[in-house]
């Protein structure tokens, strides 16, 4: 006789079935009409439809796009990636000589130059806006004698328009924490003319090599810091 299990129960051998390998108990197998899995899929289920906000497909050409794949380039190989990779391929097909690459390359070099083009003409129409509208209110601001008015951020003597070439540029603080940044350096500017003096000194002072390049470095950097508050601030004279 068989003994019975620590919880208490048995497996009987009903007739006509034996309990073994690959032969459960009747109340274990599966009943016709009855879900294995009544609660069904649980949430985050891959099949889950995505909700009316979600561009599910984009995301994943996106993720294709940007994964990264080994190609080989001369005698080693490199990781681009993938639309990377398949742009490579169009443009060396084109250079030898294949009609559809040099096509569809030609197409895809026309498109790209066209859209940053766009932007570029809508980025300088904006900067040249931005610089004329607020020359006007600042003119407006010294005529009526305003003076406790926050300046611009950034401040349009700071946009920098170049007409031959087609571009704008900001010198300047773009943000009030710039700002901040900026005016701190432009109040501490002696300092930075007395560690210059200092660097002299030391040079002067010294025929190490290396801490000659070391100074050499430290100069280059005051300077240049001074150089920056000049620019952006022309009505302040570097101090002698």
């Amino acid at each position: 006789m068989s003994k019975k299990r620590e919880t208490g129960t048995s497996l009987t051998a009903r007739p006509g079935y034996d309990v073994g390998y690959a032969k459960p108990p009747k109340s274990s197998q599966f009943k016709p009409g009855q879900s294995g899995n009544p609660r069904g899929r649980p949430k985050g289920a891959k099949n889950k439809r995505p909700g009316l906000h979600e561009e599910r497909l984009k995301d994943i050409i996106l993720d294709e796009a940007y994964r990264g794949i080994a190609v080989r380039d001369g005698d080693r190989n490199v990781t681009l990636p993938m639309a990377q990779a398949v742009v490579r391929s169009i443009a060396v097909n084109a250079a030898k000589g294949q009609h559809r690459a040099q096509r569809l390359f030609a197409e895809m070099l026309a498109g790209t130059e066209s859209s940053r083009k766009v932007l570029n003409d809508q980025w300088l129409d904006t900067a040249i806006g931005y610089k004329v509208e607020w020359d006007k209110e600042l003119r407006r601001r010294e005529a009526l004698g305003s003076t406790d008015l926050p300046e611009p951020i950034p401040h349009p003597d700071h946009v920098e328009i170049d007409f031959d070439k087609g571009t704008a540029h900001i010198i300047g603080p773009m943000t009030k924490e710039e700002k901040a940044e900026f005016d701190d350096l432009v109040a501490n500017k002696h300092l930075l003319i007395e560690d210059l003096r200092d660097i002299n000194a030391a040079r002067e002072n010294t025929s190490d090599p290396k801490e000659l390049r070391k100074l050499e470095r430290e100069w280059d950097d005051k300077l240049n810091l001074i150089a920056l508050i000049n620019r952006l601030s022309p009505k302040t004279e570097m101090e002698q």
